[in-house]
């Protein structure tokens, strides 16, 4: 299943009010383990390691790449923990998990962690390694669009988005798609690789590199370019967990922050791990993956240094621009309380 296609789903679902923790946690993959080992409480020394459990938003792939890296490269053991990474999919409310204690830590994304929290699920994230989003709009090269403002005056064109999801909301309120035929996504690339005026909703380290192995010649018209560009693959934990062992949460924004410098820089060892554990992902989709995502993850506004950096401002702005939208109530945004930067700091401090 396509991951823009279930991410629509799983969004609707949430605003309908699907109950937090209705779902019990079977991912149905094996933990990841850098390496057999007899007593994976343990390192190889026979010291105790203290077990902790991240669970993905979505199965292995580039995103990913720098919570793999610190556990292929040993950062994580280093710290003393014992860490699984178990992949998430289409039916795992990672945010919901994460605030009553399913899993200690999460990876996913900033409006629905502000969403989710508006349902009283008191979840932080502690960690932002892709500052800018990867979502974006794909159109063909030979269309002529060349910005958003070519799609809107583009007659007799067809876009597939799924409009529940807050980035469509936002792109309804921001442009007028009068002449714009929006369909619901179905999660193919066929009519995308068979009509010229055609777009879809994509992330840009993906499909467009799965346009282009089949011919295509895809423009990528970025969504962070129109002013909605919420945080991604966010390390999310329970404030209760926070609270209870900070020492423990240090260790974990510690290893992964380490673990997202090595993917950026030497991603060729977690990119076959990550390729061993979901093999839809090959090895040319993950090098490009990285790539795409070395911008993401260090914008040219981010100051040297600063890799996984949270800044109020960007918070307040996206719980504005849902409250704006309609997607989540004034009186129950609280973007303040759904982060922390103490850990970054922590981690930062200890880098230099």
């Amino acid at each position: 299943m396509n991951r823009a296609f279930a991410g629509g789903m799983v969004f609707r679902r949430m605003v309908l009010g699907l109950a937090l923790c209705a779902l019990p946690l079977m991912l149905g993959c094996p933990a990841a383990s850098p390496t057999p080992v007899e007593n994976p409480g343990a390192d190889k020394e026979g010291k105790t390691l203290t077990p902790v459990e991240i669970t993905l938003n979505w199965f292995p792939e580039a995103e990913h790449g720098g919570f793999y890296a610190a556990l292929v490269n040993g950062y994580f053991e280093e710290e003393g923990l014992a860490v699984t990474i178990k992949p998430g999919g289409p039916d795992i409310p990672v945010v919901q998990y994460v605030a009553a204690g399913q899993t200690q830590f999460g990876v996913d994304n900033a409006d629905k962690l502000l969403l989710v929290r508006a349902q009283e699920a008191d979840a932080v994230a502690v960690l932002a390694p892709l500052q800018d989003s990867p979502r974006c709009l794909m159109v063909q090269g030979d269309s002529g669009i060349k910005t958003f403002d070519d799609l809107v005056a583009k007659p007799k064109y067809t876009l597939a988005m799924n409009p529940g999801q807050p980035f469509a909301m936002y792109l309804q309120k921001k442009l007028d798609l009068s002449k714009v035929t929006v369909v619901p996504y179905g999660g193919s690339l066929v009519p995308f690789l068979t009509e010229k005026d055609f777009g879809t909703q994509a992330y840009n380290f993906s499909e467009p590199f799965n346009a282009k192995k089949q011919g295509a010649n895809p423009v990528n018209l970025m969504v962070s370019d129109l002013g909605f560009n919420p945080y991604t693959s966010l390390l999310i934990t329970s404030r209760s967990l926070i609270e209870k062992d900070p020492a423990l949460v240090e260790k974990v924004v510690r290893a992964s922050l380490k673990g997202w410098r090595k993917y950026l820089d030497e991603p060729q060892g977690t990119n076959e791990y990550i390729n061993s554990l979901n093999k839809e992902m090959g090895m040319d989709i993950l090098d490009f993956g990285v790539e795409t995502l070395k911008p993401l993850c260090e914008p040219s506004r981010l100051p040297a240094g600063q890799l996984g950096r949270m800044e109020p401002a960007e918070w307040t702005k996206l719980s504005q621009q849902l409250v704006e939208m309609g997607a989540l109530d004034a009186d129950k945004s609280a973007p303040e309380k759904a982060y922390t930067t103490q850990f970054f700091e922590a981690a930062a401090k200890a880098e230099k």
